[in-house]
């Protein structure tokens, strides 16, 4: 009862088509997990140290995986009360 997966690819050969793209959005799904983990600012793993780590983001360095058309500029408001805070 307990069949390899091997074997049964072998016996219905129709299964290798879903297997194949199943495992192609899988690996996509880590890869883009991988890469968001080790070059985006903006998430974070560990929750000790920096109270505030949204401060440390640049705010010059698009966050956003296809950004078009957008033009950071600072907030006086904000950074008036940025100062205020600190």
């Amino acid at each position: 009862m307990s069949k390899g997966v091997l074997h049964v690819l072998k016996t219905k050969k129709e299964l290798i088509p879903l297997v194949g793209i199943v495992s192609m959005a899988a690996a996509g799904a880590v890869s883009f997990c991988v890469y968001s983990l080790l070059s985006k600012s903006d998430v974070i793993i560990r929750k000790l140290g920096d109270s505030e780590p949204w401060e440390n983001v640049d705010p010059t360095k698009s966050q956003k995986l296809v950004t078009i058309n957008q033009k950071w500029q600072p907030i006086e408001e904000l950074e008036k009360v940025k100062k205020l805070t600190k």
